[in-house]
């Protein structure tokens, strides 16, 4: 008889994402997810901000109880994986080398595939992990929103993927958590100024959109319009910032989703695609996404992933593998994390 295509045969795979400061392991059957388990690290909120050798440090603490514990509740033995997927970067180098060891050494152990994913393609590539929801068609656009990276890509297939537009300097997480810095909120800023915008005016007050080039993004001139604002402010009254943190927050919000939704429109027109996706922890936000939806009026085609799927998680890796595994795009044990790597 002959070979079974591999899109009939049913695989399970073992991802593994440990590029920022979570430690996650997922099982994938196919395209469903059987377990997708996350470690944070609360170390760094102390820091206001994640400090790279305490991140490796702990993910070493935490890789094996975490994909333990992904084997267990997927109630599969390793006997029975059909490939490791693991993210190669970009990340932080230490923690990517943590990450991708332990899946070299699995595979070598298991002889099985080795998957190298790359973590922005497995923001997007989230929506495709199927829970009944419906899919993306190809091509469309995909706004990439996180503590690291702001990108406008043009997605044509699972892993045809072009940059059209990114950040010159600041990502957009980088913004909400620096403004959270200025006005004495917690690490990570961005899901409390959020809340706190819910209850304020976003036309309290006014901040200036950035002018960047095409459909690239700049946020490092908002970030110190904010900061000059605040300190004038405070310096004529001490308690404004504690008198008026939900109107600063909603107005913050407010500029950041007009900065994100001004080059996102640009790029619908630009290419004639109406359907839009988001990706990244930034896109759990819920502006942005009743922003997103709002444009359904105008005939856009919206896809918001689930809140589980935002932030850094091995399940979008694990659906990454998958496809490639489809295509037997498999990778070597020499292969190297690395903490830059081009979409």
């Amino acid at each position: 008889m002959p070979d079974q295509p591999m899109s009939s045969k049913i695989s399970y795979i073992l991802s593994i994402e440990s590029s920022c400061d979570d430690t996650s392991c997922a099982v994938l059957k196919n395209d469903q997810v059987l377990s997708n388990v996350i470690a944070g690290q609360k170390v760094h909120q102390q820091y206001g901000g994640v400090v790279p050798e305490l991140a490796s440090r702990a993910h070493q603490s935490n890789i094996v109880p975490v994909a333990h514990a992904a084997l267990t509740q997927a109630n599969i033995d390793k006997k029975q994986l059909t490939a490791i997927a693991f993210t190669r970067g970009p990340g932080l180098m230490g923690s990517l080398l943590v990450g991708s060891s332990f899946a070299k050494s699995l595979s070598l152990a298991l002889d099985i595939p080795l998957i190298e994913v790359h973590h922005m393609q497995a923001h997007i590539l989230a929506h495709f992990i199927d829970h009944g929801q419906d899919k993306p068609d190809f091509p469309f656009l995909a706004l990439t929103i996180s503590g690291g990276h702001t990108q406008i890509v043009k997605v044509t297939d699972y892993h045809e993927m072009e940059v059209i537009g990114s950040t010159m300097d600041d990502a957009v997480g980088e913004a909400f958590d620096k403004t959270g810095k200025m006005l004495g909120l917690d690490y990570p800023a961005g899901p409390m100024i959020d809340s706190l915008s819910r209850k304020g005016n976003p036309h309290a007050f006014q901040f200036p959109i950035p002018k960047a080039p095409h459909l690239d993004y700049s946020f490092s001139g908002f970030k110190t319009s904010v900061l000059y604002f605040i300190q004038k402010r405070v310096k004529e009254d001490p308690d404004f910032i504690k008198n008026n943190i939900e109107d600063i927050c909603a107005s913050v919000q407010y500029t950041i989703i007009e900065i994100l939704f001004k080059k996102l429109e640009k790029a619908v027109k630009k290419t004639g695609i109406k359907s839009v996706a988001i990706g990244g922890g930034v896109s759990a936000n819920s502006g942005i996404r009743e922003r997103l939806l709002s444009q359904v009026e105008h005939g856009w085609k919206v896809f918001i992933p689930d809140f589980q799927y935002t932030t850094d998680n091995a399940a979008m890796i694990g659906i990454s593998g998958y496809y490639k595994y489809l295509a037997q795009d498999f990778t070597d044990l020499n292969i190297s994390a690395t903490a830059r790597i081009p979409m």
